[in-house]
């Protein structure tokens, strides 16, 4: 008799736990370990990098049903950094993200897809007021409880977009259209 109620105290354990990690896992994304980084042609000659420093989000993970996934980052524009003082300030000016008027650029998912290589995460990019559908390529990097005394999340993708589509015309004959992206992030497991 007691052996059927420890078995039976250790079923429902389990099933309490499993039932726990099929729930859709909310994470904020940790700005301290997550990098947007961006490189752009100039002249035709070499290519410039830069990145954000100051990047906010959240995603949604259903590890149970990755599609019921969710992603959403919001990028300070006035963060830009091309180890340049000089050329950050001209960035930020209307001739390029004109920062006062866009705060902001912005992805939002719209759904997930479960590929060979990791996720494919469509949703709407908006940059410098202009939103676009965009589909990008996501891998998952780990996932696990960290030194820190919390449960985190980490994921990298790498893709391309081109400027002029998002109203960014200025100098395209020097600095070039296409933007390589390299944005890995990682996030916290909120309570």
């Amino acid at each position: 008799m007691i052996v059927r109620r420890i078995v039976l105290a250790l079923v429902c354990l389990l099933l309490t736990i499993a039932s726990t990690d099929a729930q859709p896992t909310k994470f904020v994304l940790d700005n301290t370990h997550t990098s947007v980084v961006f490189g752009i042609g100039h002249l035709g000659l070499s290519y410039t990098y830069g990145r954000f420093n100051k990047v906010s989000g959240e995603f949604t993970l259903d590890n149970s049903d990755l599609t019921k996934s969710m992603f959403k980052v919001s990028i300070d524009t006035a963060s830009v950094d091309t180890n340049d003082p000089k050329r950050d300030e001209h960035l930020r000016t209307p001739e390029f993200f004109d920062v006062a008027k866009f705060p902001a650029m912005e992805f939002v998912s719209s759904s997930v897809v479960k590929t060979d290589k990791g996720l494919d995460v469509k949703g709407n990019m908006t940059i410098h007021g202009v939103t676009k559908e965009i589909t990008i390529p996501i891998v998952k990097v780990g996932e696990g409880n960290s030194p820190f005394g919390d449960y985190r999340a980490g994921f990298l993708t790498q893709f391309a977009i081109k400027r002029s589509e998002y109203e960014m015309k200025n100098l395209l004959n020097v600095v070039g259209d296409d933007v390589s992206i390299t944005f890995s992030f990682e996030g916290i497991k909120q309570q």
